[in-house]
């Protein structure tokens, strides 16, 4: 991946008036009297001291006591510490400030069931659930500090929990639904969890999906777990443990619904989020209460220019990091979010669009997966609902190829709606790269770095590059960045700050091309290299989907004696197409012609799926793990295990 990056295009949307008008990022390089977008990007990271406070007022952040110093890098830049002296408890912010305010009537959470059941709370529903929860916790013992986990599918008392603990003081320990045992009682034990908030269940594609038997298994091997409260979800029976189970629906809704909120430290542990990892241990983020919320407001209000007036509806779990991103960014700005619990083909290829329609989204955020998985449905179940109220798309969780980036924008889009494609992780509590209203966008493109992101593109030598692929840095520190792995400080200094001095290594492959706009790759550890030369999966995956007998792709390398590694792809074909050798020698062909005859795959194999996480990443490491007959390391955040067995069966 050294040669010239070839991604890119044509401008496929511009900013119209209507959309520079109404612009929170607009109206912020005006207030202070900047010339453009590209002078606040330039001001925003040689300037932080100016710069984090000016997002502090933007956002209308309450301090119970002023920090003395903004930023604290005394022990390296690694380890930055923010707002020095600072009282802030997060959820005074998100909730608290609102109530006596025309907020408190507003709604600031629309549920969605799979069987159809809805909900809502407004601001001042919220925040007296939460009380009760957060009286709750107490009245079990949980005090400052002590981790709680959620373990719960998206509704309504996932939210409220959520709260409650960050009332209390105490940290969330947010866990991905789909879990085993097994990868719970790894987190749960990491983290000295004390209690754990569950379900007896979901809907998925109409079954039922019990969680309380897990969560019992996991409790058991977890010796810190002392309590668990259990929200009944779907009306299934389960078993309480004497002493330790409480049902939510005996214990919260009897608790005052007046709680006060203890008064943190701003860089009091706010929420410990565990990454996915291929092996070992896993990598729990810390994040405070001057950290992870205010960095996924910032982005939320100046890359999505998301407005108290807009209701967001951005398809995650809570185990992902963006699930409380969105909450954490929505009620800091006053808005409303969507969340759903259920399969988005189910009972029907339109749902996802049934939710926009029926709850007024305004802005969607989906993985280009999803859409990809969507796109064999065609047009039709997008164009059975009136999308009229939709005003920003945004992505995250994979690259684009242009076919289904196109497909988005054209169909749910009619090309008049952007898709501000947004990518970073959970230690960088939001984005390093995104889109905005400001400026013009290409195919699969991002605007650049949101603003206070020192953002860059080198190569091997940590050199500034344009027009080829290479590492995406950082090169100085910002407030949503992680506080360091959960008691494991040198794995985190390895992971991202041992390739540059004082430079943080995200692990991505990204490009800048002549126009200033940027693209992001995929994982720099899913990068193949044949002959000398180094390739991108999404290079060799936008080739394949552009045949129209493919729905989805996935690229690895595989050991090759005389290449050093030979390319390996795997296609998902789409409904009434059908497997060959005569296809797969065409699809060969078509790689061959693209990006030269050394490049030519050695293989095309066709499965049903690509293993995916339910966020919709696909897993290439565990592709080729399995295609090697190798141990394929952590899966349990795949929703789709069996199709590891049905990759691996291919080499027998």
């Amino acid at each position: 991946m050294s040669d010239e990056f070839v991604f890119g295009g044509e401008v496929a949307w511009r900013p119209t008036a209507e959309y520079r008008d109404r612009s929170r990022l607009a109206a912020f390089i005006t207030r202070h009297g900047l010339r453009d977008y590209d002078d606040l990007l330039q001001r925003s990271v040689s300037d932080p001291e100016w710069f984090w406070p000016a997002v502090f007022e933007d956002l209308g952040i309450v301090f119970y006591e002023p920090y003395t110093q903004l930023l604290d890098t005394s022990r390296g830049v690694a380890w930055a510490r923010w707002c020095i002296g600072g009282r802030l408890n997060i959820v005074h912010n998100c909730l608290d400030k609102w109530i006596g305010t025309p907020t408190e009537q507003k709604v600031a959470l629309r549920w969605e069931g799979e069987e159809g059941t809805t909900r809502q709370l407004t601001y001042g529903e919220l925040y007296r659930d939460v009380n009760r929860c957060a009286n709750a916790l107490r009245e079990l013992g949980v005090a400052k500090g002590d981790r709680v986990a959620l373990f719960m599918p998206m509704c309504p008392e996932l939210i409220v929990a959520f709260f409650g603990i960050v009332k209390i003081g105490a940290c969330i320990l947010p866990l991905f639904s789909g879990y085993g045992a097994d990868a719970m009682t790894a987190r749960l034990t990491d983290a000295d969890a004390s209690v754990i908030v569950t379900a007896d269940g979901f809907w998925r594609r109409g079954q039922a999906v019990t969680m309380k038997a897990v969560a019992d298994e996991a409790a058991a091997a977890s010796p810190s777990v002392r309590r668990m409260i259990v929200v009944n979800r779907i009306g299934a029976e389960v078993p309480l443990r004497e002493g330790r189970d409480h049902l939510w629906a005996d214990l919260v809704p009897r608790q005052s619904d007046e709680c006060d909120t203890l008064r943190t430290e701003a860089e009091d542990p706010l929420m410990i989020i565990y990454t996915s990892g291929t092996s070992g241990r896993p990598k729990g983020a810390v994040h405070t209460h001057c950290g992870f919320p205010i960095k996924a407001a910032q982005d939320i209000a100046q890359c999505l220019d998301v407005q108290a007036a807009d209701t967001m509806f951005w398809i995650t779990d809570m185990g992902w990091m963006m699930g409380p991103w969105e909450v954490f960014g929505m009620t800091l700005l006053g808005g409303t979010m969507v969340i759903f619990d259920g399969a988005l083909d189910y009972p029907g290829p339109d749902r996802l669009w049934s939710l926009v329609e029926r709850h007024r989204v305004t802005v969607l955020g989906v993985s280009p997966t999803l859409i990809r998985a969507l796109m064999r449905h065609g047009e039709a179940p997008v164009r059975l609902h009136d999308l009229s109220s939709l005003r920003v798309m945004a992505s995250t969780g994979e690259p684009w190829n242009p076919e289904s980036w196109r497909w988005l924008f054209e169909t749910a889009g009619n090309k008049r709606i952007p898709i501000l494609n947004y990518s970073g992780g959970t230690e960088v509590s939001g984005g390093l790269v995104s889109g905005n209203v400001l400026t013009a966008i290409k195919p699969c493109s991002f605007a650049g770095p949101p603003p206070g992101i020192a953002a860059d593109v080198v190569d091997d030598q940590g050199r500034s590059i344009r027009n080829q692929v290479g590492e995406l840095v950082v090169r100085a520190p910002w407030i949503g960045m992680t506080r360091g792995f959960w008691r494991d400080p040198d794995r985190y200094e390895q992971t991202y700050w041992s390739r540059f001095p004082n430079v943080w290594v995200h692990g991505d492959w990204a490009a800048i091309d002549d126009d200033g706009l940027w693209y992001i790759l995929g994982r720099s550890d899913d990068t193949i290299k044949i002959a000398g030369k180094r390739l991108g999966p999404a290079e060799v995956e936008s080739i394949l989907v552009e045949h129209p007998a493919v729905l989805e792709a996935a690229a690895i390398g595989v050991p090759d004696p005389a290449k050093g590694q030979a390319l390996v792809c795997f296609c998902v074909l789409r409904p009434a197409k059908t497997a060959s050798a005569a296809l797969g020698g065409e699809l060969q062909a078509m790689v061959a012609s693209r990006l030269g005859k050394p490049l030519r795959p050695a293989a095309v194999e066709f499965v049903a799926e690509l293993p995916k996480t339910r966020n919709g990443k696909v897993m290439r490491r565990v592709i080729k793990s399995a295609y090697l007959d190798q141990d394929p390391g952590d899966l349990s955040s795949l929703e789709n295990p069996h199709a590891v067995d049905d990759i691996r069966k291919l080499r027998q």
